[in-house]
């Protein structure tokens, strides 16, 4: 058993990646609600994108290791969907990562601002699916590229 401190606990868990976008963490991603200890387990409470997520199971499975291999010996792993997740969790780095990595970031108006290869601000939508179901795919009509969109949820 490691004596960790919460704040190392955050900093391990930010060396996770999402399963499904491997450049942001999963917390930059918003996903990881809560960190404590309680006596000698080590909870860390999750809230999943949606509700039917895939990478849920996934994403465990990636937390137990990453701790277990710091010498978390008990670990418990709280999947809390109430508060439901929005893309308002995302870090501003998380943000600045998706864009760096070809995927716009979202927007309360619904949809890119810009194209996150060339910056153009002249995009449309292709389609309201995308390679996951928290992405649209788009297409800026200036450099003719497509690119993932992560929805605003």
């Amino acid at each position: 058993m490691t004596s960790a401190t919460v704040d190392q606990i955050w900093k391990w868990l930010d060396a996770v990646p999402d399963p499904e976008i491997p450049v942001i963490s999963i917390v930059d991603l918003g996903i990881v609600r809560n960190v404590r200890w309680d006596d000698e387990t080590l909870e860390v409470a999750v809230t999943p994108t949606y509700s039917g997520c895939p990478a849920t199971s996934v994403i465990s499975m990636d937390i137990e290791t990453a701790l277990r291999d710091r010498g978390i010996g008990k670990l418990r792993i709280k999947n809390q969907i109430s508060p439901p997740w929005t893309t308002d969790w995302l870090s501003d780095s998380g943000r600045t990562k998706l864009e760096a990595y070809g995927i716009a970031a979202p927007q309360q108006a619904g949809g890119p601002e810009r194209c996150p290869h060339c910056k153009s601000d002249k995009v449309e939508k292709i389609s309201q699916f995308g390679s996951t179901p928290c992405k649209a795919q788009w297409r800026c009509t200036d450099c003719l590229e497509p690119f993932d969109y992560f929805k605003c949820i």
